[in-house]
């Protein structure tokens, strides 16, 4: 137990939300690689929004900011957290969880798994299949794009995979990409066409971008550069047979503004049934899925 979480676990426990039972509330957050102390400010004000029974966290330190974020999570209410270790140079991405258990299982991205893992959560007497992506920079000059090229390809690759269990659940991919969509505005000329392709290959794959299923037109940003000029790079895609159950797809930009990241939060909320797609009561396919998911 760090300094910080010891201190924490001085104090009062905090007060909870009670998580749905009829719908998957999810919250994707940038942490922006935070210290400690910013990390516990995090889990605080993501514990406080209702709509964060799920959460997938990104860009988490693997030292001791990222300790402190698991530890912090736990403290403030969330009871399962999926937080893969990693190359202490590298980030991460953690996945957590009010109360339904999180079922970790392989997503298939075979570089820098890290970065992708993925969990079924049982919400309501319905599966939920989560992957957590975050999609590494552009990178430093001596190897420019190269991380970033081959996990993409990963990711691409896995994708047909993920979208093959939606006869069973809803699969959900969210994180933030480091893309941007054909035709994005304002445009940003330092995106080549790979970059484009990769957030066309969840189109391919049988994904819809839920944000963009809710609000066809809209223009939102989810980071903004030093010249005030904004970039929808967190986004949030669902299988292309659960897009009548996703009700809210919404950029928060109250983090942003307060500091606690450099990124607006984005929050997806799905009607749940207690069935499957093909209408049957859902059994417990866990063992099977852990070679589809």
């Amino acid at each position: 137990m760090t300094d910080d979480a010891a201190q924490l676990s001085l104090l009062a426990p905090p007060q909870q939300h009670a998580a749905s039972t009829t719908h998957a509330r999810l919250l994707v957050f940038n942490t922006q690689h935070a210290s400690p102390a910013r990390a516990y400010r995090q889990a605080e004000w993501i514990s406080q929004q209702e709509t964060a029974d799920l959460v997938v966290l990104t860009e988490a330190s693997s030292g001791p900011g990222g300790t402190a974020l698991v530890e912090a999570m736990h403290h403030f209410g969330y009871a399962h957290v999926i937080a893969p270790p990693a190359d202490p140079r590298d980030y991460r991405t953690l996945l957590a969880s009010r109360t339904a258990p999180l079922y970790p299982v392989d997503a298939g991205v075979t570089f820098l798994p890290h970065r992708a893992p993925a969990a079924i959560a049982t919400i309501g007497g319905q599966k939920l299949g989560i992957v957590g992506l975050y999609v590494p920079s552009r990178g430093p000059k001596e190897r420019r794009n190269v991380d970033k090229r081959q996990f993409q390809e990963a990711v691409t690759t896995a994708l047909t995979g993920l979208s093959n269990v939606c006869a069973h659940m809803p699969v959900v991919a969210a994180g933030d990409l480091n893309v941007l969509e054909p035709g994005h505005e304002p445009p940003h000329k330092v995106f080549g066409r790979w970059e484009y392709a990769f957030y066309e290959s969840f189109a391919t794959a049988g994904f819809t971008d839920a944000y963009r299923h809710l609000h066809p037109a809209a223009v939102e940003h989810s980071w903004f550069g030093r010249s005030g000029r904004g970039f929808r790079f967190d986004h949030a895609f669902i299988t292309n047979t659960h897009t009548a159950q996703v009700e809210v797809c919404a950029y928060d930009q109250r983090p942003r503004a307060a500091s606690l990241s450099d990124h607006a939060a984005m929050v997806l909320t799905l009607g749940l049934t207690a069935g499957d797609a093909s209408g049957r009561p859902v059994r417990d396919r866990a063992t099977r899925l852990v070679g589809e998911l």
